[in-house]
Parts: structure tokens; C-alpha cells; sequence
């Protein structure tokens, strides 16, 4: 949980993590320790086992269609991407690419159904979407790159403390107008 946390920014709930927990436990991926804590229940503390890291290392190289069109199944996969080797990774990115061009080319059907439509809002959204699905394609394309020849990305400063909230930057560090 912290690993994914830590490296993605996703927040794992424990309606999902702790159900899945206990599929590990009982597939001897995970064992589960008890820490007693004054006043309160146990401290549950959940470890791999070596059939635990073999497991999740089989589950973040396999991005299965359905998986690879969810951004937050990818965005978790490629945070743990130092788990994987070359070819794998460019397995995972090859998935979510695929899954992407096939939002994209829903979304370019559904820009131009609102245009025919005079839909203006829902041409407006459409649009923004499928140049965020660009965007995306060009960056997975650099990151097939990196992860090819096992060359990590260099890590981004985050935004300075005089931009304005929300500011957005170019992948040169620059504020976009």
C-alpha cells in the first residue's frame, strides 16, 4: 500500500486493499502479524512471501485489455516499473497504448457526432479530451523509449512556490499560459 502510495499518489481503500489482502493470505502470498497497540485492536502488518513478490511481479507485467484502458490500474503498474525489465515494461506501455487509441478513436466519433449534432459543449469536451489522449500517446511513446534501454526518467521538480494553483508546466519545466 505505501509502495503505491508513495510512487503514484494513488490512495489504495481498504474496501478494495483488504479483500484482496486476504485472496494473498490465503494463497500464501502474504503472511499477517498482529502488533497489539495500548487501547486499541491489533495493528494488522501484511509481508510477501516469495510467492507473494513472484505474484505481484506476474500481476504488474500483465495489463490485460480491460485493465490497460483504466488510467488508474496503468498509473499504478508504471510506478512500480522498477519491479519489472526492459521487455516487460514495454509490454505494459504497449497495452496502455493500444487502450488509448481505441478511447481516442471512440472520442473522434463522438466529437464529430456533437458537431453534427450542434452540440457545441459536447464538441468543446470531446475535443479537450482527444488532445489529452495525444498528449498521452506522445508520452507514452517517450517512456517505450526509456523503458527499452532500462533508462529511467529523470524525476520533475514540482511546481514553484510563486505559481499560481494549478498551474500547468511543460515537460521543460516552463509555466503553459
Amino acid at each position: 500500500r505505501k509502495r503505491v502510495e508513495q510512487t503514484t499518489g494513488v490512495v489504495l481503500h481498504n474496501n478494495s486493499l483488504y479483500p484482496a489482502l486476504k485472496r494473498f493470505e490465503e494463497a500464501g502470498a502474504v503472511t499477517k502479524t498482529a502488533h497489539s497497540q495500548s487501547g486499541r485492536p491489533p495493528r494488522l502488518v501484511y509481508e510477501l512471501t516469495p510467492v507473494g513478490h513472484e505474484l505481484l511481479h506476474d500481476l504488474l507485467a500483465d495489463l490485460p485489455p480491460d485493465q490497460a484502458a483504466d488510467e488508474v490500474e496503468f498509473i499504478t503498474r508504471l510506478g512500480q516499473f522498477s519491479l519489472l525489465n526492459p521487455a516487460e515494461r514495454t509490454g505494459v506501455l504497449a497495452a496502455r497504448s493500444r487502450a488509448v487509441h481505441e478511447q481516442l478513436t471512440h472520442l473522434r466519433a463522438m466529437r464529430d457526432l456533437s458537431g453534427e449534432r450542434g452540440e457545441q459543449w459536447g464538441a468543446l469536451v470531446t475535443s479537450e479530451l482527444i488532445a489529452r489522449h495525444e498528449r498521452e500517446l506522445a508520452w507514452l511513446a517517450e517512456l517505450g523509449e526509456r523503458a527499452a534501454h532500462d533508462d529511467p526518467p529523470p524525476a520533475t521538480d514540482p511546481p514553484a512556490a510563486t505559481d499560481p494553483p494549478g498551474q500547468l508546466h511543460s515537460q521543460d519545466g516552463r509555466p503553459v499560459r
